[in-house]
């Protein structure tokens, strides 16, 4: 039996991926998309929108139209989602978010609704990027005491938030590996007359440009050597094809409060 999966927000440049990514796979059925009241694409067959022809299920402004999926999909806005998983709640949905932003705050009262319903949230849904994630953790534990550890980012000019989700995601794993409270060791750019590098501290470094999809590399530099773990996308079907697994597997999951390691079993 097929996982029945609906898109929220679908209508961006992620929405449209997810649609194609959903229609391609043996698995999952699309039941429907959202988009914004105010949006040019409502009423829009969803294969038409993501540019693969008519599919038979059309954009949407009511998330009442979105009730026959099991889980759904969330690559939208901070408040957006919010307004999502509580929706998701009221209707016991599963729910996958790939949204970006959120505050130390924001992330425990989505924990809370893992009491309640399934719950991913990715930062990034990329299978590579969770096994770096993976490798990081490793390599922290090797040779993160006497290294100095700096992350680099790269995305599109679209993007809003900075540093990127997967950033602060890889600065949290190595933070976490090391001992080290994040909010209390991260650097965010440096100018002007620093003084020396404190040995504790992760910096991060942000470029925003063009159409880049997504790079990310960790630096472990030593005098002498220096370790780099990169990865790179070089298109977002990646992602949508990662949130795709991460549906069919929530699709069987109890509530609680996931990431992608559960769904690829790197937790166990």
């Amino acid at each position: 039996m097929k996982v029945k999966v609906a898109i929220l927000g679908c209508s961006g440049r992620m929405g449209r991926n997810l649609i194609q990514a959903a229609v391609e796979h043996q698995s999952i059925e699309l039941v429907g998309g959202s988009v914004r009241a105010n949006s040019s694409f409502v009423n829009v067959d969803l294969g038409e929108l993501a540019g693969i022809g008519k599919i038979g299920q059309q954009t949407s402004t009511e998330l009442e139209s979105l009730l026959a999926a099991d889980v759904l999909i969330d690559f939208t806005s901070i408040e957006a989602t919010f307004e999502h998983l509580a929706w998701c709640k009221k209707h016991n949905k599963a729910l996958v978010i790939g949204t970006t932003g959120f505050n130390e705050q924001q992330i425990t009262d989505i924990q809370a609704y893992g009491e309640s319903i399934p719950v991913v949230l990715a930062p990034n849904t990329s299978v590579g990027v969770n096994l770096l994630f993976k490798l990081l953790e490793v390599t922290a534990k090797a040779i993160g005491d006497y290294t100095d550890i700096e992350i680099f980012e790269a995305h599109h000019r679209f993007k809003k938030d900075a540093p990127s989700g997967t950033a602060m995601k890889m600065g949290q794993v190595i933070a976490d590996t090391l001992g080290r409270d994040l909010t209390k060791v991260a650097v965010y750019g440096r100018e002007g007359i620093t003084g020396e590098r404190d040995k504790d501290t992760i910096g991060f470094a942000t470029v925003r440009a063009g159409d880049i999809v997504g790079e990310h590399t960790a630096f472990f530099a030593d005098l002498g050597e220096r370790l780099e773990i990169t990865h790179k996308a070089t298109s977002r079907m990646t992602f949508a094809l990662g949130a795709m697994r991460a549906a069919f597997w929530l699709s069987n999951a109890d509530s609680g409060f996931y990431d992608m390691q559960d769904v690829l079993g790197l937790n166990d």
